[in-house]
């Protein structure tokens, strides 16, 4: 499966992934998110604005991920954390963009 990414330099990616992934590892492998604490859920490091169209087909935030994101000054209504969106079949040509840093 193929999902489309464009990086904090403005730079779009298509990136080869497997379902079972979580989008973290897949941009964490290529240095385009921090991922400080290893997808536990409590750093928000992997930030990305999900594409209009994608995001209410996405899983729903659990509530260690609406924290973060309601603490983050830079998070918007499409915000999630990559950590916490396992990569499934149906979601072959997910569109994110990677947030800027806090």
């Amino acid at each position: 499966m193929k999902i489309n990414v464009t990086d904090r330099a403005g730079n779009q990616r298509v990136l080869e992934c497997t379902p079972g992934d979580r989008l973290m590892e897949v941009l964490l492998a290529l240095d385009l998110v921090e991922a400080t604490c290893g997808g536990e859920c409590s750093c928000a490091t992997c930030q990305v604005y999900v594409a209009d169209g994608w995001i209410d087909r996405l899983p729903a935030q659990g509530a260690f991920e609406a924290e973060l994101l309601d603490e983050l000054l830079n998070a918007r209504s499409t915000s999630r954390l990559a950590c916490q969106i396992a990569l499934s079949e149906d979601m072959d040509g997910l569109t994110v963009t990677v947030a800027q840093h806090e």
